[in-house]
């Protein structure tokens, strides 16, 4: 192909290489696979430099999801849950994926109901934020789940503060209540 994309047709390649000097370009062979193969008139210096800025956009449209690990352990205390739990919500509300861990020791591995009942608390604490993405599973003496960011469901969570905010700004002031 020449420069413009138009058809040159079949050429030995000292031909080819004479018409790519004569337009003072390179020579590229964009399908080598072809039979005869594909080659293309054009500047190889830019052509890199384009693939490269493309790359580059894609690379920087791309977002990479990062797994956090919370761990909590069954006999942990309101404030402690609370705590890890807002940090998970965090998590999901920057994107990041959680990987949500029940550490057992001693004898509370036998009771791993109590480890369930921590997970399904997490999971309904965070349902505005995220979603179970795998099922909580005794792995040894651990039980794990993933959650993942739920775009849908924070959205329906923000509309909902919006409205509920809406709704407070337009009601009137209590009677007696003074600016």
């Amino acid at each position: 192909m020449g420069e413009d994309g138009q058809q040159i047709g079949i050429r030995t390649l000292q031909e080819a290489l004479n018409l790519a000097r004569a337009a003072g370009r390179d020579l590229v062979e964009v399908a080598e696979s072809a039979n005869p193969p594909v080659c293309r008139i054009m500047d190889y210096g830019k052509f890199k430099y384009e693939a490269a800025q493309r790359a580059k956009e894609s690379r920087r449209k791309s977002s990479s999801v990062m797994v956090k690990e919370m761990k909590y352990r069954p006999k942990i205390g309101r404030g402690d849950f609370d705590t890890k739990t807002r940090r998970v919500e965090k998590f999901l509300g920057e994107g990041n994926k959680v990987k949500v861990t029940i550490m057992f020791r001693g004898r509370e591995v036998q009771h791993p109901e109590l480890g369930k009942k921590i997970l399904d608390d997490v999971a309904a604490t965070v349902e505005h934020v995220g979603k179970v993405e795998f099922q909580p599973r005794q792995d040894g003496r651990n039980m794990v789940m993933v959650l993942a960011p739920d775009k849908q469901a924070q959205a329906r969570h923000r509309r909902r503060l919006e409205a509920e905010a809406a709704m407070a700004a337009a009601e009137p002031p209590p009677p007696g209540a003074t600016d």
